[in-house]
């Protein structure tokens, strides 16, 4: 098994040298990696130079200007050549084992389109904030709420994703939702898997932090709930959604209680594999 990663490396230097260890450090399937740089004006060229003086062969450099995080992602795979494919934002970090467990869960889920599995949310410093814990998706339940798959343990099948167009050039918030939404509705099953694969960083220029694209998020999930239901959204659905939402974590009581310990008794803990490697530290 081959798998491809992608990780676009806008402005992203302090974090760079962190994921691309995580990827590289990885055992198991064979693995291509393709770094995307569209013309950063920080330091991520010297670090990329760093990078392949380190890794030499390991990692393919792409310098192409792109329309954005999904146009850079698409073109990363249109070069790659795995059987699977997977991104990496630049600020976040792939856990050790990750690649070898999700090979065993792609394994034992032959007919699906991606596989899905947890991580944890860390601050800018790699500092534990709480579980992410990925749910069943369907678009269905995507858009009633009660669907999460964490992007940064969400592996793709190459076939799948060709099928369906790869990620959505026009979606600046959730692309990589709009591509499991659009797997389902072609017919390819979501499978989860059970393992912690990822770290998802919370630092504040990231999209979800700053919320800078806040109100086309608003509109982009609108349009996720009027495709799949074939009416606007309402406010009976806020409300609907909330009961739907509470009546999962009544029936899923083993990720209700990871929830609520990681609010009432967080660990103080810091993940080494966010910090960036001691080579590459100022």
């Amino acid at each position: 098994m081959k798998i491809s990663v992608v990780t676009n490396a806008f402005n992203q230097g302090q974090y760079l040298a962190a994921a691309a260890e995580s990827v590289l450090s990885q055992e198991g399937p064979e693995i291509e990696y393709f770094i995307m740089e569209p013309g950063s004006s920080d330091n991520t060229v010297q670090v990329l130079e760093m990078l392949q003086q380190r890794y030499p062969g390991r990692i393919t450099v792409i310098r192409d200007a792109d329309s954005g995080p999904a146009d850079g992602l698409n073109r990363g795979f249109e070069r790659a050549s795995g059987d699977w494919f997977i991104y990496l934002n630049a600020d976040d970090v792939f856990l050790p084992g990750a690649f070898t467990q999700a090979a065993a869960a792609i394994a034992r889920n032959g007919n699906a389109g991606a596989i899905v599995g947890n991580g944890y949310i860390v601050d800018e410093h790699g500092r534990y904030i709480r579980r992410a814990i990925s749910t069943p998706f369907t678009a269905r339940r995507f858009v009633q709420g009660t669907a999460f798959a964490l992007q940064q343990s969400t592996f793709y099948r190459a076939e799948a994703f060709r099928q369906v167009g790869g990620f959505n050039l026009a979606n600046t918030t959730s692309w990589d939702a709009e591509l499991l939404v659009d797997l389902d509705r072609s017919g390819w099953s979501i499978a989860n898997a059970g393992g912690y694969w990822s770290l998802f960083r919370m630092q504040p220029n990231s999209i979800t932090v700053s919320q800078r694209y806040a109100g086309e998020s608003e509109r982009t999930h609108a349009r996720y709930f009027r495709d799949e239901m074939r009416r606007e959204r309402g406010p009976r659905d806020a409300i609907v959604r909330r009961l739907r939402q509470n009546l999962y974590r009544l029936t899923h009581p083993a990720m209700t209680i990871a929830r609520l310990h990681d609010r009432i008794a967080p660990r103080d803990h810091v993940f080494h594999q966010a910090s960036p490697p001691a080579w590459a530290r100022d």
